[in-house]
């Protein structure tokens, strides 16, 4: 009983579990190969999950510097898919007078369809990205993003309005979607955590750094030119995914499986001879040697790379819903949903809230709520990778060096202790109308910094577990939050109006501790999850 999770009686080697660190040679009995053919990270300590092939060309051999290029553009661009959504909700009660709609409809045509959009978009851009790769999709959706940001600027109707939203939801899919997959592609199981707390930061830090200037803009200006501006974003989004974001799917053959199949090893017997590395006298690798071709730079920007996958389209559309029989994308999916969900409603209701007495904000006013919102959100990424990362190499080490994705899970308790309390301190600071800084200050940074490092931890742990299925996991995971929380936009304004703020968020807080708590029986039995998922898919197979 690994560190209190419950150990599996079906399988010898459960997917996910692998060798991290060489402490005790475990890594032997484990699974099965030699220490001397596993490849090492520079220090020589460190096993690299998964094991790279020897080609230059595989993602996981990329230079140090494409693979922080390629993050780099992938957080800008999740950034301005992050501001996009939340852009008009700083003056929503102001706009839905301006186009002489009840502030229940404005919200449901200009969010709501946005939302629906993003859920269709994570399903279908998801097959699209398993058949032919994902730089297609993300190059096509930026410049849908850019056109559709122009045409909500020009948009003369709440019509024309919310259907440029319902676009440009469909076109937010892929960097909400995908991303995480993308992580797992190029970057190691050790240093996914930090990665995955920069897509947050990059979501979650354009939601909460766009309502401040977009507030200001409208105020100052209108609401076209804060979607000009964001069109010229999105235009700047396109330049840094046409250079920075090459291919990252990729054929993998002949590299050591060592985290995510049941068997000792994923080599045929033929290949296990000879050690595919070697080692200095300090354990450190080097590089790997192959007669395979670098592509060029040139080459890489094209926008298709001839990347195919034989899996049927409708096949991989229908197998994201298959995960949901995992228990880890189940409870996954339900944390997920749950933490982000309610950000969604706090942003479309902080006008509702704050423009009314007795704070009776401007809508710049209202947009600068969400600073203490960005802030915390800052301090959470940096401080994940010491959290997700540190603490799973720690517990690994305290593990004979053997990493089990369950210990990513002990970070889930900043959940509880930050947004939980948050949530409950939000309604009463709101009910008893104190002053503004408590509420937007304090409460705002609690709930975000708890959401950036829980969902961070959830985001990774999925990827660990189910590493080539995650683009479906997340998609899958992704098309629920947003049908959840296009039902909030249906009623969060009147549930707020009827029961009051304190009723609404001391339920929101209810929940969110309660669903947390799942994590301990998710943690104690997640070895044997895994174990049952691995064997009712073989039988399906």
């Amino acid at each position: 009983m690994p560190l209190g999770i419950l150990p599996d009686r079906h399988l010898e080697h459960v997917p996910g579990t692998s060798p991290l660190n060489d402490v005790g040679r475990e890594d032997v009995e484990i699974t099965g190969v030699d220490p001397r053919m596993l490849k090492h990270d520079r220090t020589g300590k460190v096993v690299l999950v998964p094991q790279p092939s020897d080609s230059p060309n595989d993602p996981y051999n990329w230079p140090r510097w494409k693979k922080e290029m390629f993050t780099v553009a992938m957080a800008y661009g999740c950034g301005c898919v992050g501001a996009v959504g939340p852009l008009p909700t700083s003056a929503i009660v102001p706009l839905a007078e301006s186009y002489g709609v009840e502030l229940q409809r404005f919200t449901l045509g200009c969010q709501g369809s946005c939302i629906a959009a993003i859920s269709v978009g994570s399903l279908l851009c998801n097959s699209l990205a398993v058949k032919i790769g994902k730089r297609p999709l993300y190059i096509l959706t930026s410049i849908g993003l850019m056109v559709s940001c122009f045409w909500a600027a020009e948009a003369k109707s709440f019509g024309s309005l919310a259907a440029s939203r319902a676009v440009m939801g469909f076109c937010m899919a892929p960097m909400e979607a995908l991303i995480p997959a993308s992580i797992g592609d190029i970057w190691f199981l050790h240093e996914r955590g930090f990665r995955n707390a920069i897509f947050n930061l990059g979501v979650l830090g354009g939601i909460n750094l766009a309502s401040p200037i977009a507030g200001a803009i409208i105020q100052y200006a209108s609401i076209r030119i804060a979607f000009h501006v964001m069109g010229a974003a999105f235009a700047v989004q396109l330049l840094m995914t046409v250079l920075f974001m090459p291919e990252s799917a990729y054929h993998r053959h002949g590299a050591i499986d060592i985290d995510s199949t049941a068997n000792d090893l994923g080599l045929p017997e033929d290949e296990k001879i000879q050690p595919s590395v070697e080692h200095t006298e300090t354990g450190a690798q080097t590089p790997p040697v192959s007669s395979e071709t670098p592509k060029s730079f040139a080459r890489e920007l094209l926008p298709y790379h001839g990347y195919w996958d034989r899996t049927s389209f409708w096949r991989t559309f229908i197998r994201p819903f298959t995960l949901l029989t995992s228990p880890i994308v189940s409870w996954a999916t339900l944390l997920f949903t749950v933490c982000i969900s309610w950000l969604v409603l706090i942003s479309i209701t902080l006008s509702q809230i704050f423009s009314a007495p007795p704070y009776n904000f401007s809508v710049a006013a209202v947009g600068a709520c969400n600073l203490s919102s960005f802030v915390a959100t800052l301090i959470a990424t940096a401080a994940a990778g010491p959290l997700i990362d540190g603490t799973a190499r720690f517990m690994s080490k305290r593990n004979g060096g053997i990493f089990e994705p369950e210990f990513r899970l002990p970070v889930m308790v900043t959940v509880v202790i930050f947004t939980g309390a948050g949530f409950f301190a939000w309604g009463e600071a709101l009910y008893k109308q104190d002053p503004w800084p408590i509420p937007v200050i304090v409460c705002m940074g609690l709930i975000n910094l708890g959401v950036q490092l829980g969902t961070s931890a959830v985001v990774t742990y999925v990827t660990d577990c189910h590493r080539q299925e995650s683009a479906e996991a997340f998609a899958v995971m992704n098309f629920i939050k947003n049908v959840f929380a296009f039902g909030l936009t249906f009623y969060c304004n009147d549930w707020i109006a009827v029961q009051g703020v304190r009723n609404c968020f001391f339920v929101i807080g209810g929940i969110t501790v309660a669903v947390t708590l799942l994590t301990i029986p998710m943690y104690v039995f997640g070895k044997k999850a895994r174990s049952f998922t691995y064997r009712m898919t073989a039988k399906k197979a």
